[in-house]
């Protein structure tokens, strides 16, 4: 059978997981517990909703083509927004708005990249970013992190070769939570500028960064936009999951090239989801930030309350925004042990395996919880359901 673009990597996880779930019934009074998705289920404020559609009622151009690389109103905003967070300078004209924040991934690594070039990516990974350079191609480099799970630049720095083209980095990150520090981020931009490579920085889930003030100081660099591509999503902080609007910044240079991969995918960004993210911008301050109270508090309550697990051997490897990640005491491997979880403790969750390389003998014993849908009591209920299990 012919190795095609797709059969080149693996199945999408959530879909596989979801698939346990099958022909397994969960009573009234002890439903299921879903922490497998780091996407929110409720959907955006009423304020938002009512301006969607009243703009699908009344404005006939949001059903039509809109410019490649986004609305020009929200590529201001955006960059005005940014360079004030950020204590930088970007331009509307280094904004690209893409459909989702793995499209401006995909459209990054398309313009970064040929066939059988290389990128490095900390392990444990965001499996979608390893299956798009499968699909492209494209040699990925594990670096494995440390017992703090934070990936070390010098070690990363002895895995570039010629073929390297860029290393990609989350934070905070998905799966481990964990805020990756401003000094360490420098490191990485001072690597990549060095080497001549590029440094990818997703940072989808920044609204739920647990510091106050600007994560890094990457984009107060006068030249930032020669070694950074900042990635970000509109999805978690507006709730814009199924509308698909995401960021990417760059170059001017950069942004020719990302033109053509979004002509070539999608033409245009979605007009609705565009319009509801500028107005998230303009107006939602506020709401956003209760949204980050809520998330906090739930960070904090996985903290607090992971004793009960502690006290049966589970180790708290990283927390923050969306997740938490975990190691299990079990002598079971972490893939059939997630299976087991689901007619065991009513419990849908990831195990590791899905988010390091085949072989990597870490993902065997470690889960990762995606708690930002759960409640304080839904997370204490979570606790003892997992810690009343044994294997």
């Amino acid at each position: 059978m012919t190795t095609t673009r797709t059969r080149a990597t693996f199945a999408p996880p959530i879909t596989e997981a979801r698939r346990w779930l099958e022909g397994v019934s969960f009573p009234p009074e002890r439903p299921l517990i879903n922490v497998s998705q780091a996407a929110p289920v409720a959907a955006p404020p009423m304020e938002l909703r009512q301006h969607m559609a009243d703009l699908a009622l009344n404005e006939d151009e949001v059903h039509l083509y809109g410019p490649d690389l986004g609305l020009p109103a929200l590529r201001e905003e955006l960059a005005r927004k940014w360079s004030l967070a950020y204590g930088g300078e970007i331009a509307p004209e280094q904004v690209a708005i893409t459909s989702g924040c793995n499209q401006a991934f995909a459209a990054a690594i398309a313009a970064l990249t040929g066939e059988g070039d290389e990128v490095i990516l900390p392990t444990p990974w965001y499996f979608n970013h390893k299956m798009w350079l499968d699909q492209s191609g494209v040699k990925t480099v594990p670096l494995a992190v440390g017992d703090d799970m934070l990936p070390d630049p010098e070690a990363a720095g002895q895995l570039i070769t010629e073929k390297t083209r860029a290393i990609a980095l989350v934070s905070p990150n998905n799966p481990a939570g964990v805020e990756y520090p401003a000094e360490l981020l420098r490191a990485f931009f001072d690597l990549a500028r060095d080497k001549g490579i590029t440094l990818i920085l997703d940072e989808t889930y920044r609204d739920f960064d647990s510091r106050s003030g600007a994560p890094h100081d990457l984009f107060a660099d006068p030249e930032w936009d020669k070694t950074l591509i900042h990635l970000y999503s509109f999805s978690k902080a507006f709730r814009l999951t199924g509308h698909r609007v995401g960021a990417l910044m760059s170059s001017r240079e950069m942004m020719g090239e990302i033109e053509k991969f979004v002509d070539t995918v999608t033409i245009c960004p979605n007009q609705i989801g565009q319009h509801a993210a500028l107005y998230g911008l303009k107006n939602l301050d506020q709401w956003l930030a209760g949204e980050r109270d809520e998330i906090l508090d739930r960070r904090a309550a996985i903290v607090e309350g992971f004793a009960a697990l502690a006290d049966k051997g589970w180790q708290l490897k990283g927390v923050g925004a969306y997740f938490a990640y975990v190691a299990h005491p079990f002598d079971i491997p972490a893939d059939e042990l997630a299976k087991a979880l689901v007619g065991e403790a009513g419990v849908l969750l990831l195990p590791a395996t899905m988010f390091v390389p085949e072989g990597d003998a870490s993902g065997t014993s470690h889960l990762r919880i995606a708690f930002a849908n759960l409640d304080r009591g839904g997370i204490e209920q979570m606790f003892k359901r997992l810690a009343s299990v044994s294997f």
